[in-house]
């Protein structure tokens, strides 16, 4: 038996869902080089593009606009849990219900943000927010309109890869970050022909494309594999909204203690170091993600997988899955150490002189990356069982000294953004500590009290 003989035999041995798991993932680490790519090209292309102090202005307002993720209330994985419920029951009605009910909740939710948004810009200073010149207050108060409108439309449209990720196809979903990052650099590399650089050009474009992208999508996937799940008007029914609302109103506090943990990152270097170690923590942040980001595919590929073998009590399947998810983080420790003893000259070549990384940000940048991949590890199962109220008590708990703590570390300490990413690490410690013995519980039948809620 030849190589790819013993391969497709690998690929196509075990249950329906472990096979189904299996071809997502296989092909989402693909689909996902291509987004690490494009993704590693467009640091050096922005920073060529606006200098590295509009880049850094533009990452931190990043961050910050990423916030409106969570003014969905949880919808989107409420979504995500009840749609792969139903389906796992076969009451296709019932999904639709949900698939309408989310997109015309998110619609009235987004679309009464954006008026106050409108009405509230004009009073806001963005150069002072962002730590740049009083010169740029206009225009960066016109930057955060198009980019937090074209974020709202994205946010809507993204229900569609919600839906496919539900029906166990991720990989399908993660076509649109890498056909939306293409349509963007082709956007950019002309805009650096023939244009000066804007922070202005530069959000339309950047915004623009997943839009446009995920609008083609919704028309195409609801017309074809989803007809029967279109989302129409009569079947909207708020009643429902409280089964993704309860659920999906946990997620949404989880979801604000991430912001908080994470994206007040960028701010707070910005505020205590300045935007130009932004690019830096960046720089090191996107390295030791691409681990990060290779690892999410598998986690997030068996989140649904879990909901519906934890509704239908496959419990050894689970247990097998998480046997192997552990084996391979601890392989993944020695990439990270590899990575950290390279980095520097990666760097050189990668980034050139514009950007000066410190040994010490990549080590706890790097320390980071193996805290979060053990605490995802079981956070993604306990997330796909719905019994996540240990997770929201603990989170809320750890969120409230995060800013502080990584305040006083980056200032007083005078570890600068290397303090910033270390507090991240401690904050994410009870979680990493906590997620697996829910886990134990939960496939073992002695989850009681908190710790089956």
């Amino acid at each position: 038996m030849n190589l790819k003989d013993r391969l497709l035999k690998l690929l196509n041995t075990g249950s329906v869902r472990s096979v189904k798991a299996k071809k997502n993932i296989i092909a989402s680490f693909g689909i996902k080089g291509v987004s690490i790519f494009i993704g590693f090209i467009f640091v050096p292309l922005l920073i060529n593009y606006l200098g590295t102090f509009e880049y850094g202005i533009w990452i931190t307002l990043g961050s910050i606009v990423g916030w409106i993720n969570y003014f969905d209330i949880g919808l989107g994985n409420g979504l995500r849990n009840k749609f792969a419920e139903a389906l796992a029951k076969g009451d296709n009605k019932l999904a639709r219900i949900y698939v309408s009910t989310t997109y015309a909740a998110l619609s009235m939710i987004f679309g009464a943000f954006f008026v106050i948004f409108l009405v509230v810009n004009p009073f806001l200073n963005w150069a002072a927010i962002l730590n740049g010149p009083e010169t740029m207050r206009s225009e960066l108060s016109i930057l955060v309109m198009i980019t937090v409108g074209f974020f709202l439309l994205r946010f809507i449209f993204r229900m569609i890869a919600i839906i496919i990720t539900a029906d166990q196809r991720p990989a399908v979903s993660n076509t649109f970050d890498p056909i939306s990052n293409i349509v963007a650099l082709s956007a950019i590399l002309i805009l650096m022909k023939t244009t000066d650089p804007s922070l202005i050009n530069l959000g339309i474009v950047l915004g623009g494309a997943p839009v446009l992208v995920l609008f083609i999508a919704s028309l195409y996937f609801f017309k074809n594999d989803y007809r029967e799940f279109k989302p129409i008007l009569s079947l909207v029914n708020f009643k429902y909204f409280k089964d993704l609302a309860g659920l999906g109103i946990q997620f949404f506090i989880i979801q604000i203690t991430v912001v908080v943990i994470m994206s007040t990152n960028n701010l707070i270097i910005t505020q205590v170091v300045g935007p130009e170690a932004v690019t830096a923590y960046n720089v090191a942040y996107k390295y030791f993600g691409l681990i990060t980001m290779l690892f999410v595919i598998i986690t997030n590929t068996y989140w649904s997988a879990f909901t519906e073998a934890y509704v239908k009590k496959d419990f050894l399947w689970i247990k097998r899955v998480m046997r192997g998810m552990i084996k391979l983080w601890i392989g993944i420790i020695m990439i990270i150490v590899i990575m950290l003893a390279i980095s520097g000259p990666f760097f050189s070549i990668w980034i050139g002189d514009k950007v000066k990384v410190p040994f010490m940000l990549s080590a706890f940048t790097a320390l980071f990356v193996v805290v979060y991949l053990w605490y995802s590890i079981f956070i993604y199962f306990i997330n796909g069982t719905g019994k996540i109220k240990l997770q929201l008590y603990t989170a809320v708990t750890v969120a409230i000294f995060n800013i502080p703590l990584s305040i006083f570390l980056a200032k007083n300490m005078g570890m600068g953004a290397a303090g910033v990413i270390l507090g991240s690490c401690i904050t994410y410690l009870p979680g990493a500590i906590l997620g697996p013995i829910q886990y134990f519980k939960l496939v073992n039948g002695k989850a009681t009290g908190i710790w089956g809620k």
